[in-house]
Parts: structure tokens; C-alpha cells; sequence
């Protein structure tokens, strides 16, 4: 909806907004859910009186996750702009949507599609390993950290992947196109992975000024991949056969996500647990084989379409210039 309701040299602002809304969304959720749960023991001068909230601890932030439901419901019955209009002349020819067949048969759809979802494998992987290796002990190869910890670091990786989705990604994909993007982005990705292990190595010999001096230098970089997701789902748009075939691309696009979100972090968690209980590689095998991923990023990239890159709009626009003339 939000391809049908933009154009071409709108789009990268319009999904940076809705990437940047998502970002705030992980940031802000769990702190509402953390405040309001077990708000009997957590305020007893408000809700100490009620035994409802007392014998269902989580049911006051489940009540108001359902509330944020029913008013995002109704703004969408009020206000959303329908993308697709009943056709009132009955005279017309009407147009069927492709069907999945054709879709996946079309020109250049199979290797997005591939690119898409490499790219959710990566961050989806991270996420899940990263909360463990911060975790794991400093002799083991972790940075040792405890559960508050790892909670501002989350949400300060969450405020960074926004600013640079809001503030970032749309001049910078208008000015070198979504394809350069992809591929600046995908050789940060291993040198990430790689800066972890080698910040344990600063934590083993007491290296601590040095460490938090560090950090923030990887983070707030490391957290520009982020545009990554973006622009593969710019990719996606503009591989489509035509716009009939936007919401069965991007069904099949989500159902493949889901499949991936079901099996790679199990993957990847239980690799790193394995490199720390047998100390392989000190502990860092998770991360070797991330890193070994991310480099297939870079080789998967070599069958990104013409026309999923995403030209920058001065390009675009001086030839569709030329051809008016």
C-alpha cells in the first residue's frame, strides 16, 4: 500500500518513515510492556486494590496492546487512502493479477526475492545470537554484561538504525540508487560481525576505557545495515512485473520471511552455544560462521537485476529528459 500510495522519487522517503516507525515501535513496546506489567507489585498506590490485576500480572499491558489495535482499526477505517477503487465503468477491460506462477516466472524475480531474504537471514540471525554473546562470560568469549545492559544497548542500536533510516537513507538511495546502497551495506556487514569477538579480546586483558571508548564507534556504523532491509524491499517494488503483481510478490516475499524467522535463529543460537561449550575458535564459532554469511551477501548481490538497482534520480531524471526531446 505504502508502493501504491507513493511514486518512484517518493518511495525511499515513504519506507524510510515506515522503517523508521517500526524502529520506534521495538524501542517503545517493550518499555510500555515492562512498566505496565505486574502493575500491582510495581505501583501498589494505584493498583494495589485490584485483585484482577493482582491474579493477571500481564493483563493490564495486553489491554492496552489491544486498545493501540482497536485506534490503529479505526484511523485505518477513517483515514487510509484505498489503493484500488471499484471500477464503475462496466465497459472497461478489467485487468486479472498474475498469478503466483507468472510472478515467480518473471524476469529478475527469483534473484530479489533470494536477496530479500539473505538479507532478513542476516539480522534476524544477529539479533538472536547477540543478546546470548553479550551475555556469555568474558572468559568464555562474551562481553559479560547483565540484562540492563543489554537492554540500553538494544535500544540505543534501535535509536541509531532509526536516525540513519530517516536521515540517511532517502538522499543517500536518491543520490547512488538502491543497488550501491545494498552493496556498501553488505561489505559493513561482515566487518561488524567481526568487531565483536575482537572487543572480547579487549575485555580478557582488563582493556576497559579502550572498550567503551570503541563501542559506540562500531554501533552507531554498524547500525547503517539497517538500511539494508529497506532497500531490498525498494528492490522488490521495482522488480514487479507490473503493479497487479505487487501484493502477490509480496506475499509470497512474507511468507518465505516467516520461514526464515522460524529456523534461523534456533540455527545460529545453537551454533554459538556449541563454539562456547567446546571453546571453539575461543568461543567466537558463532560468529565465524556469521561472518562467512554475510560475505555470501556480497556474492548474491552479483545477480541483483538492472532493474532492482534503483538508479539515483538525477540519472533518471537526465534521461527521461532525453527522451522527451
Amino acid at each position: 500500500m505504502i508502493t501504491e500510495n507513493s511514486t518512484p522519487k517518493t518511495q525511499a522517503r515513504a519506507f524510510s518513515f515506515f522503517a523508521f516507525s517500526g524502529n520506534i515501535g521495538i524501542f517503545l513496546g517493550p518499555l510500555i510492556g515492562g512498566a505496565l506489567s505486574k502493575p500491582a507489585e510495581q505501583y501498589p498506590a494505584l493498583f494495589g486494590w485490584s485483585t484482577l490485576l493482582k491474579e493477571y500480572p500481564y493483563v493490564l499491558p495486553c489491554i492496552v496492546c489491544g486498545g493501540l489495535a482497536a485506534v490503529a482499526a479505526v484511523i485505518n477505517l477513517i483515514w487510509l487512502k484505498e489503493t484500488r477503487s471499484l471500477q464503475k465503468d462496466h465497459h472497461a477491460i478489467v485487468i486479472n493479477p498474475p498469478s503466483m506462477r507468472e510472478v515467480l516466472s518473471a524476469p529478475g524475480v527469483i534473484p530479489v526475492l533470494c536477496i530479500f531474504e539473505y538479507a532478513l537471514l542476516l539480522g534476524v540471525a544477529f539479533t538472536a545470537v547477540c543478546p546470548v554473546f553479550f551475555y556469555t562470560p568474558v572468559e568464555l568469549g562474551g562481553f559479560g554484561w547483565q540484562p540492563a545492559q543489554i537492554s540500553l544497548y538494544i535500544a540505543g542500536a534501535g535509536i541509531s538504525q532509526a536516525i540513519w533510516l530517516l536521515l540517511v537513507f532517502p538522499p543517500l538511495t536518491n543520490r547512488i540508487g538502491t543497488g550501491t546502497l545494498l552493496r556498501i551495506c553488505a561489505w559493513v556487514w561482515p566487518w561488524g560481525f567481526v568487531a565483536f569477538p575482537l572487543m572480547n579480546v579487549l575485555l580478557r586483558h582488563g582493556q576497559w576505557i579502550a572498550f567503551w571508548s570503541i563501542l559506540p564507534i562500531i554501533v552507531i556504523p554498524s547500525a547503517g545495515v539497517s538500511m539494508a532491509f529497506t532497500g531490498v524491499q525498494l528492490a522488490l517494488n521495482d522488480i514487479s512485473p507490473n503493479p497487479l503483481a505487487l501484493g502477490t510478490l509480496n506475499g509470497i516475499a512474507l511468507s518465505l520471511q516467516s520461514a526464515v524467522r522460524a529456523a534461523a535463529p534456533a540455527a545460529y543460537t545453537t551454533i554459538y552455544a556449541i563454539g562456547v561449550k567446546r571453546s571453539i575458535l575461543w568461543g567466537q564459532l558463532g560468529f565465524v560462521v556469521l561472518t562467512i554469511t554475510a560475505f555470501g551477501f556480497i556474492v548474491l548481490l552479483k545477480w541483483l537485476p538492472e532493474k532492482a538497482e534503483g538508479r539515483p534520480r538525477k540519472k533518471a531524471d537526465e534521461e527521461r529528459n532525453g527522451a522527451a526531446h
